[in-house]
């Protein structure tokens, strides 16, 4: 299987009219945050995939619709929202394609602006997802395929500054539930030398920014 990751940049490689060409191979989108819905729209349109998204700390436009604020009425953009083809995976489980699939996004909390989390508060949300996770442990004999993020765990691929640093609570997921791959965004990487891909116990920690290919041995 071939996973096209998208973050945090609206790649040109991407946004393209040659998008059906250069990536006519992918079986399924995962994004991992701060990217606007209609590039989500684009991406479905071009390639008619399922794509999965989590909100990071900006482009938070849509937030509301996906988190219980849908207003009374509907307006042009609550449709627009709705009607990306992309499916909300913050704080939910999924399966797609044999895979699954499990999201958190966010930040650190930083200047108390939405869908920002002090490091408890995220412990709190990784919580929330072990019912369904049991469940999956029981039925499917495993917890989980892939977390997608849009923080990276503490101390992997993070930063200094408050903004950027990663939760501590990511690293007891990995440790406790073991998911193969934890795919995140919302470092950006400038150079070529930056690293991108590191292992973590059980886990494979992957930075999505602008856009990486995750090759997988799993049958569509």
């Amino acid at each position: 299987m071939k996973i096209l990751c998208i973050s945090d940049q609206i790649d040109p490689l991407v946004y393209t009219n040659n998008i059906k060409a250069r990536f006519k191979d992918v079986d399924l989108i995962l994004s991992a945050g701060d990217l606007p819905m209609d590039y989500h729209d684009f991406i479905v349109s071009s390639l008619n995939k399922p794509l999965f998204f989590v909100f990071g700390n900006h482009n938070l436009e849509h937030y509301q619709f996906h988190h219980g604020g849908i207003e009374p009425y509907f307006t042009d953009d609550h449709w627009s929202a709705m009607a990306s083809g992309a499916v909300h995976l913050g704080s939910k489980i999924k399966r797609e394609k044999g895979l699954i699939l499990a999201g958190l996004g966010g930040s650190m909390l930083y200047n108390k602006g939405n869908n920002q989390f002090s490091d408890f508060a995220m412990y709190l949300e990784c919580f929330k997802l072990i019912p369904a996770m049991l469940f999956n442990r029981i039925f499917h004999g495993r917890y989980l395929d892939v977390l997608l993020t849009h923080a990276p765990p503490k101390g992997i691929h993070d930063r200094a500054d408050k903004c950027h640093q990663g939760f501590k609570a990511f690293l007891w997921f990995m440790h406790v539930f073991k998911p193969r791959y934890l795919i995140h965004g919302h470092v950006h990487l400038y150079d070529l030398s930056d690293i991108r891909v590191t292992h973590y116990e059980n886990t494979q920690v992957i930075n999505a920014y602008s856009h990486f290919i995750l090759e997988t041995e799993d049958n569509k």
